[in-house]
């Protein structure tokens, strides 16, 4: 911390838990204690179960969880490749045209993404493009949401880069494609890592324009929280909820191994 004096380390660390515990601690661990709950007490949910995780794991809620899982990592894989490849050829390109190009990325998400769920709804709901209905509609927003994300991180990794390493393996006789794939990408994996895991996390968790064009057959798990405790059965939507935290965090520390492996190679 960037405070040198004992008195003012003490003061920041008490600033940071009087912030921390009431504004995002203590509201997760009252929907972790909901959902083991079956009434309320006071301000606090009460009575011991663990009959909504039941409900959580299997069913209709199962089917979210593998929908919202298969969206996320596929619109992560989608939104990494072209975030990569966009912020390949921006470093490539004067300074005006990055510039043109790190504003059309990032236009998703300067707007609310309702509007950007309204976009794809009213640009894909009539042929040759026809993906209304379908599952590929949901893939695309999500992918078009998380792309900025990935590009700028690949951005920002790449005006980190030493320039040497291409130049002396340029010198050494390697075409472009082979100083892209043994040298470019290898220092970049770590980056690479880290946006792979911020789409994934930001795809799991997005509601507003998924509610605007998920089919019945293809409801992420967010929606299914959202309906669930709309419902009423804010019980068994916090265990949802729950399941949805836990299994994004389980990805997310697979994703983080993987990056500090990559960061020593």
């Amino acid at each position: 911390m960037l405070v040198h004096s004992r008195g003012g380390r003490w003061t920041a660390w008490i600033v940071f838990f009087a912030l921390f515990l009431p504004l995002f601690a203590l509201p997760l661990l009252v929907i972790v204690a909901a959902s083991f709950a079956t009434h309320w007490s006071g301000a606090f949910p009460s009575g011991p179960t663990t009959e909504h995780y039941g409900a959580a794991v299997r069913g209709e809620s199962l089917e979210a969880l593998t929908t919202s899982l298969v969206t996320a990592l596929t619109a992560s894989v989608l939104a990494l490749a072209v975030g990569t490849w966009a912020a390949l050829a921006a470093s490539a390109l004067g300074r005006r045209a990055k510039r043109l190009l790190d504003a059309l990325f990032m236009l998703p998400v300067a707007v609310p993404s309702v509007v950007v769920g309204l976009a794809v709804l009213v640009a894909f709901s009539r042929p040759p493009m026809l993906l209304n209905g379908t599952r590929w509609i949901v893939i695309l927003a999500h992918g078009v949401l998380v792309t900025a994300f990935a590009y700028q991180s690949v951005s920002a990794a790449l005006a980190r880069l030493d320039p040497a390493y291409e130049q002396a393996a340029a010198s050494l006789g390697a075409r472009p494609w082979l100083v892209l794939w043994r040298v470019k990408l290898p220092l970049l994996l770590p980056s690479l890592n880290a946006a792979a895991g911020l789409c994934f996390a930001l795809s799991m968790g997005e509601l507003s324009a998924t509610m605007m064009l998920y089919p019945p057959d293809w409801m992420p798990l967010p929606v299914r929280v959202f309906t669930a405790t709309d419902r009423g059965a804010l019980f068994t939507g916090s265990a949802v909820a729950v399941v949805l935290m836990g299994s994004t965090l389980l990805v997310l520390l697979a994703v983080s191994r993987v990056r500090t492996r990559a960061s020593y190679r």
